[in-house]
């Protein structure tokens, strides 16, 4: 499929995938709010990458302290994005086996990589996963993408904050959350590397680094036993079990993946595969087989309220374990009503279903009511498992988090990005979220 690309007549053509758009602050620019305002006058310059860099320098040492107050927030409103080229290329990749999620099956993830440059040359990437369950394809993604990149491209410098909201007016609600998300990722990771900024300092600068669990799809206790082996052996403490097809057939699959990693510890998603006393079925069985996980999520249907408080009752009073809600946080009024009706303990959210500015949202919604948090990742490359890494990391208040999709996939068509050492993520970039594609081959 050919490339969806736009150029905006403002700029001349840059050539280079990463320009050195490095921001340098003179000596005598130490405070917060002059590194601000220095912000602000390379943001909203159009001058070259050559000439950024001719700019008097200092050690990174000498703005070392102030990075983490480059609050993603503040930046929007005094960035001024002036893009000079967005595009959106079909981004295939084959899974090394097909993977069964509740009643989907997959054999290749089908997503939308997006490239935006900006006038100064810096290179934000952004993906769009595509789901089965989704009523709408990669075609689709493809054409909102397209539309989205054209508005981009022959618009005039808005501030980043405005570009955003230009953004969410072109896909709004959750329909296209995924192509929005996509859209979000590739301007904030371009505007974080025209500050020399790390994607996890913008976030909040917390952690640079994070542990996450693995997931063991929907699949046979064979070969349930053979991933949970492999796992354990890459160092993963924590495994994700899809649950929710049949009560003897998941407990099957249980004491397989026990026998093959005895010590590691279990979340349990069942994919709204039960009915309340069902899901309460499950929790005595496994309280027989001596097993407490440390998150049931999403037990029962999306829109079963009453019995996810239900079943959050007797798995928290009863057994102790923490109940997590997926498919019923749908948007914001459901995740309001989660919170207010205390039917859940955890929230679980993923990027392509909120975006980013909206999971920032999510996140503040939660941390004030007490719940605890939880970040997912499906059919995605680290591209946006990177993105999700580093808002992680920078943000440090998810409980659990989930974001091993990458080591499904048969390659990694990624360069660079974070560093993986088994369940451990580094993200050691000094910009942006770090990683890219090899554009010219998709």
């Amino acid at each position: 499929m050919a490339p969806i690309c736009f150029c905006s007549a403002l700029c001349p053509t840059k050539s280079l995938l990463f320009s050195p758009c490095v921001l340098r602050v003179p000596k005598n620019m130490q405070t917060k709010q002059q590194i601000t305002q220095f912000s602000r006058v390379i943001a909203s310059s159009s001058t070259s990458s050559s000439e950024l860099m001719s700019e008097a320098a200092v050690t990174d040492n000498a703005i070392e302290g102030h990075r983490t107050s480059f609050g993603l927030k503040n930046l929007t409103e005094i960035f001024w994005v002036d893009v000079h080229h967005a595009e959106g290329r079909p981004l295939n990749v084959r899974l090394d086996e097909p993977l069964t999620i509740a009643s989907s099956r997959l054999v290749e993830v089908e997503n939308v990589a997006i490239r935006v440059e900006l006038s100064n040359g810096c290179v934000g990437w952004g993906e769009v996963p595509v789901l089965p369950w989704l009523n709408w394809n990669q075609a689709t993604a493809l054409e909102k993408v397209r539309e989205a990149c054209e508005f981009l491209g022959q618009g005039p410098p808005v501030t980043l904050n405005l570009a955003l909201d230009q953004i969410s007016k072109i896909v709004p609600g959750s329909e296209f959350a995924s192509v929005r998300t996509g859209l979000e990722m590739a301007l904030i990771d371009a505007v974080a590397n025209s500050i020399d900024v790390p994607l996890w300092r913008l976030f909040g600068g917390v952690s640079n680094t994070l542990s996450t669990a693995a997931t063991i799809p929907t699949t046979s206790s064979a070969k349930a036993f053979d991933l949970a082996a492999k796992y354990c052996k890459q160092g993963f403490k924590t495994l994700k079990i899809e649950m929710g097809r049949d009560l003897n057939a998941d407990i099957e699959v249980l004491q397989a993946v026990r026998a093959a990693h005895p010590h590691c510890l279990f979340i349990f998603d069942a994919n709204e595969g039960y009915t309340s006393k069902e899901a309460i079925e499950v929790l005595e069985k496994l309280n027989g087989e001596g097993v407490t996980p440390v998150l049931f999520e999403q037990p029962v249907h999306r829109d079963d309220w009453k019995g996810l408080g239900d079943v959050s009752i007797v798995a928290r009073e009863k057994y102790g374990i923490s109940v997590a809600a997926d498919e019923s946080c749908k948007n914001l009024v459901d995740i309001q009503k989660l919170i207010e009706e205390k039917l859940v303990d955890v929230i679980n959210i993923k990027l392509s279903k909120f975006g980013v500015l909206g999971t920032l949202e999510i996140v503040e919604m939660v941390k004030k009511s007490g719940l605890n948090l939880m970040i997912d990742s499906v059919a995605e490359t680290r591209l946006a498992t990177g993105v999700a890494g580093h808002l992680a990391a920078g943000l440090g208040c998810f409980k659990y988090v989930n974001i091993s999709a990458p080591i499904l996939l048969a390659e990694d068509p990624v360069v660079g990005g974070y560093e993986v050492y088994g369940s451990d993520y580094k993200f050691v970039n000094s910009r942006g979220q770090g990683g890219f594609l090899k554009w010219d081959i998709l």
